[in-house]
């Protein structure tokens, strides 16, 4: 394995743009892309712009019909008449749609592909993560499911493990839905309750199909859910499902949206946790999958003061040239930043949490605290299944 990772970006990934009103503002990955720039941590990396996924890759996940549908939404956005979940408010049509949505997929299959083949030990692809897509529709601002594409052509490579780790504050519903009856991927979220947030559904007794029973892990937290509570969360259920499962490889799905600035959602995390679990995946895809590590973006829309710091640490961290939170983000960057959306950018690549403290869970059970009970409920439905004591 070369040990370089590898960063995945075409500028036209820009034109996966769902208009102006709407909250999927693409300036989120040009400002990613600037800042990773602004810090030199692509020059640590090897920046790839993959081709964009074809027919034959597409049906790894979606069919035939939805595909077509794409296509003519694409070609027609005024035909689009909310059947297979085009053409509503979340997911408007906009011409060019099928190209924007099959290369930002193309680049995370080509993430895939090059960790499996040990061209490089890990991969990021941040504009990737469009966990909510299913096979047959759009939803949730997700055309293309670029996450379950990249597990699926991994086992299309022979691969016969795959663990996909999904952080972003919404169930990652479409991920879990392509593989609910397939052992060999393990999809573990951690998202915020579904009685407060589409797209209600991850609730710890979705647990998969018979004969993949245990290959679901849902983690639904509290709405309020901070630092500390997300945290312990994560640590409660992740390495030790992984360290049992032992895949080739680890996916994992970095939404911004946990953030407490998001406007979509109802947690409170910092950019400093957010860091801190970006780390923790880091670690564990060497600690139990070889080191292959795919990551991936997801939601976000916070898209000046939050996406593009938070990506740009996932980024360095994959680089092995991690940023210390406390630096100051280069004015070079502030300047883009100001030009291009007229805002002022934050100071520093932190939120002044750092280093997050949190509580293992180790440390004891409060049976009168939300988040344990919440922690408990997922340890009881799936970790039996795999085994593993609750």
């Amino acid at each position: 394995m070369s040990g370089r990772a590898q960063l995945m970006w075409d500028d036209a990934v820009t034109g996966y743009d769902f208009g102006a009103d709407h909250p999927m503002d693409p300036v989120r990955l040009a400002l990613t892309r600037g800042l990773i720039g602004a810090f030199g941590i692509d020059r640590a990396m090897k920046v790839v712009a993959a081709k964009a996924a074809g027919e034959s890759t597409l049906r790894l996940v979606h069919r035939q019909d939805y595909v077509d549908a794409v296509k003519a939404a694409s070609a027609d956005p005024g035909g689009a008449d909310g059947a297979y979940g085009l053409g509503t408010a979340d997911d408007p049509a906009f011409a060019g749609m099928h190209e924007a949505s099959a290369l930002i997929a193309g680049q995370s299959v080509g993430a895939a592909e090059a960790v499996w083949s040990g061209e490089s030990a890990h991969a990021v692809n941040f504009t990737g993560g469009l966990h909510h897509a299913m096979p047959g529709a759009a939803s949730g601002f997700c055309v293309y499911n670029d996450a379950a594409l990249a597990i699926a052509r991994l086992l299309e490579l022979g691969a016969e493990r795959v663990a996909y780790v999904d952080l972003d504050v919404h169930h990652g519903d479409g991920v879990q839905a392509a593989f609910w009856e397939d052992p060999r991927v393990l999809t573990v979220s951690l998202h915020e309750h579904p009685r407060t947030l589409f797209p209600q559904t991850g609730w710890p007794e979705e647990t998969g199909a018979d004969g993949a029973e245990g290959s679901a892990v849902n983690l639904a937290l509290p709405a309020g859910t901070g630092d500390a509570g997300w945290l312990r969360a994560f640590h409660a259920v992740v390495p030790e499902l992984l360290a049992d499962f032992r895949p080739q490889v680890l996916v994992s799905q970095h939404g911004a949206d946990t953030h407490f600035d998001d406007p979509l959602a109802h947690l409170a995390v910092s950019l400093d946790a957010q860091r801190a679990a970006q780390v923790a995946c880091h670690s564990m895809a060497h600690a139990h999958a070889d080191g292959k590590w795919v990551a991936l973006g997801g939601g976000g829309y916070a898209v000046v003061d939050v996406v593009p710091r938070s990506w740009t640490h996932l980024a360095a961290i994959a680089a092995d040239r991690p940023i210390e939170p406390t630096a100051a983000v280069p004015v070079e960057w502030c300047q883009q930043v100001f030009a291009r959306t007229r805002q002022r950018s934050p100071a520093r690549m932190t939120d002044g949490r750092w280093p997050v403290q949190w509580r293992p869970w180790e440390d004891g059970y409060d049976p009168a605290d939300r988040l344990d009970q919440a922690i408990r409920a997922t340890r009881r439905a799936a970790f039996p299944l795999r085994g593993l004591l609750p």
